[in-house]
């Protein structure tokens, strides 16, 4: 039996994995996820360096400043607003500006933004954020009842007013004198 004669594998025996992926797509593809993402991952160097011990061949570096409290709070709100973007993507405008003007803070505030590594993420993701716009579906079968009532079959892109002879509708409601709204005479 060929694969064109196959019948489709009902709904209810579908394979998980295919649906889960398919689930992800349609979730990715309905928000801004990769600014949301980006968000969230500039986020978490601003967090973590502050209160982490880092070791240099035998070397402690403890980065506890006062500045702790400001990137820890920059951090979070950067999260926050990643997964406000995912959540919530009708407030994605607000999300995006404000990820942005909090990774600018991060620079003075939380050790260079997280030593540098959340400055693009936290830019471009904010950038993503703000320029990302829900999918507007067309009305097919109107497009197509356009191109099916066009007299040439849909190639017509003159309308009734530019044909030579006939009045723009302006001139019909009386803004502009019906002898200026006329196509022009040729000189003879």
């Amino acid at each position: 039996m060929s694969s064109t004669l196959a019948e489709p594998r009902p709904a209810e025996r579908e394979n998980p994995l295919r649906w889960v992926r398919r689930a992800f797509r349609d979730f990715r593809r309905s928000r801004p996820f990769y600014g949301g993402l980006l968000a969230v991952l500039a986020g978490v160097p601003i967090m973590y360096f502050p209160y982490a011990n880092l070791s240099l061949n035998g070397m402690t570096l403890a980065m506890a400043t006062t500045a702790g409290a400001g990137s820890l709070i920059i951090g979070v709100l950067l999260v926050v607003l990643g997964l406000t973007a995912w959540f919530q993507p009708v407030v994605r405008v607000f999300a995006g500006i404000a990820t942005t003007l909090l990774t600018l803070v991060s620079i003075p505030v939380s050790n260079l933004g997280g030593f540098g590594m959340s400055i693009l993420p936290g830019l471009i993701g904010g950038g993503l954020m703000i320029a990302w716009a829900p999918f507007q579906a067309t009305d097919q079968a109107g497009a197509e009842a356009a191109v099916a009532a066009a007299p040439d079959g849909g190639t017509a892109t003159a309308t009734a007013a530019e044909e030579p002879g006939e009045v723009p509708p302006a001139a019909a409601g009386g803004t502009v004198p019906a002898q200026q709204a006329a196509a022009p005479e040729e000189a003879r």
